[in-house]
């Protein structure tokens, strides 16, 4: 990533962000996994780390060329967890914008110990409103078990003048599956893993399954209801709206 867009993100969170370039390109939404049109429990997040200091960024409302745009990233305001080492993360953008989007990931270890794995990805317009996936597992990413990752996504006004970019980003951490969550699922419908999940304070991985379920079934009006209820209890009102109006 250029040295001023990395700049202005370690000045939004603590850490420096060091990211090597990969494959421009960007997932959209997973369409994996088996149509099921099992109504799905309501959907309860659990912070795991209950007073953690917020790292979460952006979600405002700033100017991208002429339009008026919203960039937020699908994360708790503090330290997400995933139980998976190439996650899918997810983010938001409230208008179509005709310029590019930069995604880098990368670590919070010392400089000396952060040499992988990172990621620098650049989105060519027009990037469309609605919800993006990003798959590490596309771009062989794999994240170490208990290191914190800074996950960053810019919409770019001006090259020229990058202070102007619109910043959102956030936090996650790959830990182990305990084994009550393992055990439970075995037992668990397709519909039923993103409140499993949830409530486990497992926020990636609940976003990424409810995701692949309202891939899969685009049409499902209560998929979209529990991702917004979800969104919402983390702050993220308006990627809420964005799920609510779809069902109008």
């Amino acid at each position: 990533m250029k040295n001023t867009f990395a700049a202005l993100a370690a000045l939004l969170v603590y850490g420096s962000l060091g990211a090597a370039p990969q494959k421009q390109q960007v997932a959209q939404a997973p369409t994996e996994g088996k149509k099921n049109d099992t109504p799905i429990s309501a959907i309860t997040y659990s912070a795991p780390l209950r007073g953690a200091p917020a790292t979460r960024v952006g979600g405002g409302t700033r100017s991208v060329a002429t339009k008026s745009v919203q960039l937020s990233v699908l994360a708790p305001n503090d330290t997400g967890y995933t139980t998976r080492d190439k996650p899918t993360l997810y983010w938001y953008v409230s208008e179509t914008i005709d310029k590019p989007v930069e995604l880098t990931i990368s670590s919070t270890e010392p400089l000396e110990q952060a040499a992988t794995p990172a990621i620098e990805l650049v989105l060519q317009p027009p990037v469309s409103r609605g919800v993006h996936a990003l798959s590490l597992a596309e771009h062989n990413v794999v994240l170490k078990p208990g290191v914190e990752y800074q996950w960053f996504v810019a919409a770019v006004g001006n090259a020229a003048q990058r202070s102007n970019d619109v910043i959102a980003g956030g936090t996650i951490k790959f830990v182990a599956e305990t084994d009550a969550v393992r055990a439970r699922l075995k037992e668990a419908s397709a519909a039923s893993r993103p409140a499993l999940y949830a409530g486990a304070g497992i926020w990636y991985d609940a976003i990424d399954e409810l995701s692949r379920l309202i891939a899969a079934q685009p049409e499902n009006r209560e998929l979209r209801i529990q991702r917004a209820a979800l969104l919402e209890q983390v702050g993220l009102t308006e990627a809420a709206t964005f799920d609510r109006a779809a069902l109008r």
